[in-house]
C-alpha cells in the first residue's frame, strides 16, 4: 500500500466505473446512503463525489473521492480521497451518515473503512457537495460556512496518490490535492497571471501587486537575464552559488507566501516544524520546507528536493517557507544597510555596557567613601582596604518597602535596633535591621555584619542581601525568615509541641554544619562567640540559619585563638576561658553549641535553670543524671513519644562532651558531626566548665568585661571596642 500512496506527484489517469445512471441530488440526509455506482453531482455540475478505482487491470480496490465533472471523458480530476489509506475491496463501498450524526464509509462486511469524528450530536445533518469541491456536513437549517461540522477542504490527509500535488487555495486559505494533469476546472484562483502555470518559472516569486511581477529569491539570479529583463520569466532563476554539504547552511524565511507546488516533494503531518527543519538542514539536496497545514497555527512538514513551482506573494493568509542557502552566499547577499544597522547596534550595546560600568563603578566609589567616613572600610589579612561584595539598597527603596518603617511591620528590637519586615517591588519579603542612632553597640555590630557576613554564603547562615548608608541612615537588608527564632519554640510550653524529635535534631544538625562552615570552610575562619537560641533563626521548612554576626570575630593564617579586654557575649553561653580570662577560640563556640544542644533536647533556658537542692545549673544538672545513668530524666516530656531513644541520648553524651572545662578536651565540629553517627564509640566527658551555681540575675542580658590583654595572635585592634548591651531578641 505505501507504493500506492507514494510522495511524489507526477500526472496518471484514474478510471471511473460508474452505472451509468446518476443520483441528480447535491447532498444526502440521515434516512439516505450514497452506494458505489451512484454519485452526488454539485449544484451547477462542477464537481462529483462517488466511487472510483484504480486503471490497474488486477486492481480490486475502489476509493471515495471527488473530481471535476466531465461528462465527454472517463479520465478526470480527482480533488479529494477519503478512504486513501483503507481501500475498499470491490464494490461494495456505502457512504451514509449514522444515528450520532457522524459520516462513515462501510464496506460489504460493515467494516468501518472512513469516517469523521464530531465535538457534538448534530440535528437534521446533511453530506452537501457544493460547487467550489468542498463536501461539507451541516445542520439543514444552517447554511452558514462558519458553522460547518466537517469540510473535506480542512481533511486532507498526509497520504497521496502518486501524481497528486498539494494547491493553495486561495479563497479557503487551505491546501487541496488535485492530480497533476490538465485541469479543467478550477475555482480557487482569482485569474490573474500569477495563477498561470509556471508563469515566473523555477524558483521564481510572482507578486501582483509588483512590477514587473515576477522576482527572485535572494541568492538566486535570473537563468536567461536578457529574457527576464524583456518580461520572459519562463526560465526561471538559479542559485548564484551551489549548496554544499561541507558548509552548514543557513536558512532564509519568506512569509505570506502561496506555496509551491507538492512536486519532488516529501510530506509527514505527524513531525513539528523544528524536525522538518532538522531534516532539512542535514540533506544537501533539501530546497525549502514549510509546514504542510495550516490548522492550529501550522503543523506537519513539507520538503522540496528540486525547483520551486508556482510561489506567488499573498496579501495575507499565506504560509512561511524557509528556502536553504549557503552560509557564504547568505552574508554575501546582506545588504550594505543591515550590515550598518548591525555596526551601529553593536556600537550602541557596548557604549552602553560601558556607560552602565562607569555608573556602577561611579556608584560603589560614592559608597567606599560613605563607609570610609563612617571608619567601616575593613581590612584584609594583609593590612590593605578590604572591598565590600554586597549590594546597595537605596533609602528611598527601603522606606517604600517597609511602609515608612510602619510600627505595623516591626518584628522586633534589640541592642542594634528596630527590625522591620519589608516587602521589596518584585514581590522578595526581606528583613530589615535599622540602626539606632542612640545605640554605641549598634554602630559596631552594623561594620562587623557588613564586613563578615557579606562573604559568608552557606545554606545555614542568615543571607545578608544588603545594606543602605545614607546620611544618619544605616541599614541592613537580610532575606525573611518566617518561622522566628529557635527559642520563640522550645522555651514556650506551647510552641515546643510544634517540634518533634526529627526536626530537633534537623535543627541540631544544621547548627553544626553552619558552624563547621564558619570555622573551617569558609573563606575566613570566624568565631561567632554568641551563639544562643535567639540567634538562631528559622525559615519555612524550619531549616536553622546562624544569624546576628555582630560580635563576631576573624583569624587568618594560622591563627586559631586570640584574647581580648573586652569579653562580650551572653551569660550562660560563654566558656569559662572566654568569661573568666578572655580567651576565645573556635572551641569557645563549641561549648557554646553544647548549652544550645542541652536547651534543645531539655526544653529549658540554660540562664533561667537552677537546681537550688544541689546548687547546679543546667550543666551541672545534666551531668549529675548522666554520671547517675539517669539522663532521660533530662528529656523534655512532649519528646517521650516521637524520639529515637538512642540518637537522644547520644546527643546529650555530645553535649556533655562540648562543655568540657578545657578546650583542649573539647571537640571541633567536624569531630561533632561525625559523633552523630551511630558508628563510633563515644569518649567519657570529663567533668563540665560552670559545673555549678547560678548564672547572673541578669538572665536575658548580654556580658561585657574589661580585662588585660595578654594575647598570643592579638587581633586587630579594629574590633577591641566591641561591648554588649541587651541581646537583640
Amino acid at each position: 500500500m505505501a507504493s500506492i500512496f507514494s510522495f511524489m506527484f507526477i500526472g496518471i489517469y484514474v478510471s471511473l466505473f460508474f452505472i451509468k445512471t446518476s443520483t441528480a441530488a447535491d447532498a444526502i440526509t440521515q434516512s439516505q446512503s450514497l452506494r458505489d455506482g451512484n454519485t452526488l453531482i454539485s449544484k451547477h455540475g462542477s464537481f462529483e463525489l462517488g466511487f472510483f478505482s484504480q486503471p490497474a487491470p488486477d486492481s480490486k480496490n475502489s476509493f471515495l473521492g471527488i473530481w471535476h465533472k466531465s461528462s465527454v471523458s472517463l479520465f478526470t480530476n480527482v480533488t479529494w480521497v477519503a478512504n486513501q489509506q483503507n481501500p475498499i475491496n470491490g464494490s461494495s463501498g456505502i457512504l451514509m451518515i449514522n444515528s450520532t450524526g457522524s459520516v462513515v464509509l462501510l464496506s460489504q462486511d460493515q467494516t468501518v473503512a472512513w469516517s469523521i469524528n464530531l465535538s457534538r450530536q448534530p440535528r437534521n445533518p446533511i453530506l452537501q457537495l457544493l460547487d467550489s469541491g468542498n463536501l461539507v456536513l451541516r445542520e439543514a437549517k444552517d447554511g452558514n460556512s462558519e458553522n460547518y461540522l466537517w469540510q473535506s477542504f480542512d481533511s486532507h490527509s498526509d497520504k497521496l496518490f502518486q501524481g497528486m500535488k498539494i494547491e493553495w487555495n486561495v479563497k479557503t486559505r487551505a491546501c487541496r490535492s488535485l492530480l497533476a494533469s490538465r485541469v479543467e476546472h478550477d475555482t480557487s484562483t482569482s485569474g490573474d497571471s500569477c495563477d498561470s502555470n509556471g508563469f515566473c518559472g523555477p524558483n521564481g516569486i510572482c507578486t501582483i501587486t509588483k512590477s514587473p511581477v515576477c522576482s527572485c529569491f535572494k541568492g538566486f539570479k535570473p537563468k536567461a537575464l536578457e529574457k527576464w529583463n524583456f518580461g520572459e520569466h519562463q526560465e526561471g532563476c538559479v542559485r548564484t552559488e551551489p549548496l554544499s554539504c561541507q558548509n552548514k547552511p543557513e536558512f532564509i524565511k519568506y512569509p505570506e507566501l502561496k506555496l509551491p507546488d507538492i512536486t519532488n516533494s516529501w510530506v509527514n503531518q505527524t513531525l513539528s516544524l523544528r524536525e522538518c527543519r532538522e531534516i532539512c538542514l542535514n540533506n544537501c539536496s533539501c530546497m525549502a520546507y514549510a509546514s504542510s497545514s495550516v490548522k492550529a497555527g501550522g503543523s506537519g512538514c513539507t520538503i522540496w528536493f528540486g525547483n520551486l513551482m508556482n510561489i506567488r506573494e499573498l496579501l495575507d493568509g499565506g504560509q512561511d517557507l524557509y528556502i536553504q542557502m549557503p552560509a557564504s552566499g547568505l552574508k554575501a547577499n546582506w545588504p550594505k544597510t543591515k550590515i550598518a544597522v548591525i555596526v551601529v547596534a553593536v556600537a550602541s550595546v557596548v557604549s552602553g555596557t560601558l556607560l552602565a560600568v562607569y555608573c556602577i563603578r561611579r556608584k560603589r566609589t560614592k559608597f567606599k567613601e560613605k563607609i570610609r567616613k563612617n571608619g567601616m572600610m575593613g581590612q584584609d589579612n594583609e593590612g590593605q582596604e578590604a572591598d565590600l561584595e554586597l549590594p546597595l539598597f537605596s533609602l528611598s527603596t527601603i522606606v517604600i518597602a517597609t511602609d515608612n518603617f510602619s510600627f505595623t511591620r516591626k518584628l522586633g528590637e534589640g541592642g542594634f535596633g528596630p527590625v522591620y519586615k519589608g516587602r521589596l517591588e518584585d514581590g522578595q519579603e526581606i528583613a530589615v535591621k535599622r540602626l539606632s542612632q542612640s545605640s554605641g553597640q549598634g554602630l559596631n555590630e552594623f561594620k562587623n555584619e557588613v564586613l563578615l557576613i557579606a562573604k559568608l554564603q552557606h545554606r545555614n547562615l542568615v543571607r545578608l542581601l544588603g545594606c543602605c548608608i545614607d546620611g544618619e541612615e544605616k541599614l541592613l537588608i537580610y532575606e525573611y525568615l518566617p518561622n522566628k527564632s529557635l527559642d520563640f519554640y522550645i522555651f514556650d510550653k506551647t510552641q515546643i509541641r510544634l517540634l518533634d524529635w526529627s526536626q530537633r535534631f534537623h535543627i541540631i544538625r544544621g547548627i553544626a554544619r553552619g558552624l563547621l562552615y564558619l570555622h573551617q570552610d569558609s573563606r575566613l575562619r570566624i568565631i561567632h562567640r554568641d551563639l544562643k537560641a535567639s540567634n538562631v533563626l528559622l525559615d519555612k521548612d524550619m531549616n536553622p540559619k546562624i544569624s546576628d554576626f555582630g560580635l563576631a570575630r576573624t583569624f587568618g593564617g594560622d591563627q586559631t585563638e586570640g584574647v581580648t579586654r573586652n569579653v562580650v557575649g551572653t551569660y550562660g553561653y560563654m566558656a569559662p576561658e572566654y568569661a573568666i580570662d578572655g580567651q576565645f577560640s573556635v572551641k569557645s563556640d563549641v561549648f557554646s553549641f553544647g548549652i544550645l544542644m542541652l536547651e534543645i533536647v531539655s526544653g529549658k533556658r540554660s540562664r533561667g535553670f537552677y537546681d537550688p537542692d544541689d546548687n547546679l545549673n543546667l550543666i551541672g544538672h545534666a551531668w549529675r543524671l548522666w554520671k547517675g545513668g539517669r539522663s532521660l530524666e533530662l528529656i523534655d516530656e512532649s519528646l517521650r513519644d516521637s524520639c529515637t531513644l538512642s540518637e537522644l541520648l547520644r546527643c546529650i553524651h555530645v553535649s556533655l562532651l562540648c562543655v568540657q572545662q578545657l578546650p583542649v578536651d573539647r571537640p571541633t565540629m567536624s569531630s561533632v558531626i561525625l559523633m552523630f553517627g551511630d558508628e563510633c564509640p563515644l569518649p567519657q566527658p570529663k567533668k563540665p566548665g560552670f559545673f555549678g551555681g547560678k548564672y547572673s540575675s541578669e538572665a536575658d542580658s548580654s556580658s561585657s568585661k574589661n580585662l588585660t590583654s595578654s594575647s598570643k595572635n592579638e587581633p586587630s585592634s579594629t574590633y577591641d571596642s566591641i561591648i554588649t548591651l541587651p541581646e537583640a531578641r
